[in-house]
């Protein structure tokens, strides 16, 4: 029995009182580690589609370079359309006309804007390149 005739009860809610306290920070921390997880996963995802949409771009660019056939599409428009088509913007097109026949390769760069949980906008990029050569078309 205490002094005052309590049997100790104080002691017992005052160590209930800390288990609640370091519950609920344990329970915070572990809702920011979801957090952080989830808006990492978030913006993992997004740079798979801009990588999708730089190589489905660039795939589409590098035989608008060949203009032997007549063609009337630039491959900076081809480009352009089937970056948007995949929901993205795009940033740089290397990919110059060229009537020869020699190899050449188109580089391409897009950009998708992703709002990482409410927090802000992220810009993340994709860069792909795809080779054409003319005279493949050629051969069979």
């Amino acid at each position: 029995m205490s002094v005052d005739g309590n049997h100790g009860s104080n002691n017992s809610n005052g160590e209930k009182g800390a288990v609640a306290v370091l519950g609920l920070v344990v329970g915070i921390a572990a809702l920011i580690v979801a957090l952080l997880i989830a808006a990492a996963g978030q913006v993992v995802a997004s740079r798979a589609r801009a990588d999708l949409a730089a190589d489905a771009a660039a795939l589409a660019a590098a035989p608008a370079t060949f203009r032997s056939f007549g063609g009337s599409g630039s491959p900076w428009a081809e480009a352009n359309r089937v970056a948007a088509i995949n929901g993205a913007r795009l940033i740089r097109c290397d990919c110059r006309t060229d009537s020869s026949y020699t190899r050449r390769v188109v580089v391409v760069e897009v950009a998708i804007d992703v709002d990482v949980l409410g927090l802000g906008i992220r810009q993340v990029t994709g860069v792909a390149a795809a080779e054409f050569a003319p005279l493949d078309l050629f051969e069979r």
